[in-house]
């Protein structure tokens, strides 16, 4: 199993210049010695009632990271397409891939929260059909010397988007049942829409906010349906937030980690929620977690450390890796 790691760039109250190289800059150069690749997530308003605060720009914290951290893949996961233009985001997309290399993967998911979508001109009830209008825009672009494009949305005429990638980066998309919770219209199901969205993708972000069995079962949903496509099976990860504590003593480490996980998800929802949810307990709790997930399909993991301390990715590598199977 493969391993990332969200970098943690937390819009803390009171951010300092300080703080953020620590939680972006050292800790990605970290990453780099270990060889965990670096993902970025993206909130462009804090979301309250699910986290307790944003993070920074992705796209600018994905190229930074990949500068710092020469060696490993650079990742969105996930960018709200819906909140973007699809000609500017090709360019971008574009340019990211030459500067890294090659490296860069193109996490992506439709978004979910209201604020982020009005502010931006568009509604939340669109996200779906834009998310997958900006994909197929973006194909085009990216593919062609001369693009055009019309659809519900987005229309363009002969444009042309240089320099142009020698190949696509690989698709990522999110999507998955989530734990309901009383602030949102959550149902326990994977949408027909967004099965249809994995399909064209390399890979399948599989969502932390959906406990371990609703994640398998989604698992079996895909697998099911590229079996009667007759196309290939996108390939399984994992994302999940944690915060990783040196103990074997599971009641100690969840009280360490409520603390830091109230930092980052804010207070509204219970602590058993939130466990239902996301990586907890002891160093042999949450590594069993992720190797039953390994038994079920999933290559790759992205641990999302609800701290800032470039400490975590010690323990990530010298705790966790070693006994993933």
């Amino acid at each position: 199993m493969r391993v990332g790691a969200w970098i943690p760039s937390y819009t803390y109250k009171g951010l300092t210049y300080e703080r953020v190289h620590e939680g972006v800059d050292l800790f990605s150069r970290k990453a780099n010695e270990y060889g965990i690749d670096l993902w970025t997530i993206d909130h462009l308003l804090d979301a309250g009632g699910l986290y307790g605060m944003s993070w920074l720009e992705p796209l600018t914290v994905t190229t930074w990271a990949a500068a710092v951290a020469p060696d490993v893949w650079v990742g969105t996961g996930i960018l709200v397409l819906p909140l973007r233009n699809p000609v500017v985001l090709a360019k971008e997309i574009a340019t990211i891939d030459f500067l890294t290399g090659g490296r860069y993967q193109f996490g992506v998911g439709p978004g979910w929260y209201p604020p982020e979508f009005t502010s931006t001109g568009t509604d939340v009830s669109e996200r779906g059909r834009r998310t997958d209008e900006i994909l197929d825009a973006i194909d085009v672009l990216l593919t062609n010397e001369v693009a055009s494009y019309s659809g519900e949305f987005y229309q363009f005429e002969n444009i042309t988007i240089e320099p142009r990638p020698k190949k696509l980066p690989d698709l990522w998309v999110a999507g998955g049942a989530r734990v309901p919770d009383d602030e949102f219209n959550d149902v326990p199901r994977m949408a027909k829409t967004v099965l249809n969205r994995i399909m064209r993708a390399q890979w399948w972000i599989s969502r932390c906010s959906g406990s371990q069995e609703w994640v398998k079962r989604d698992w079996k949903i895909i697998q099911d349906r590229a079996a009667e496509l007759g196309t290939p099976t996108p390939r399984f990860s994992h994302t999940n937030f944690t915060y990783i504590v040196d103990t074997s003593d599971g009641e100690k480490a969840r009280e360490i980690q409520h603390k830091h996980f109230r930092d980052v998800m804010g207070t509204h929802r219970t602590p058993e929620h939130l466990e239902k949810c996301y990586l907890f307990g002891s160093v042999d709790e949450i590594v069993a977690r992720l190797n039953d997930l390994g038994s079920a399909g999933c290559e790759y993991v992205v641990l999302g450390p609800t701290h800032d301390d470039p400490a975590q990715l010690d323990l990530i590598n010298n705790l966790i890796i070693p006994q993933l199977d």
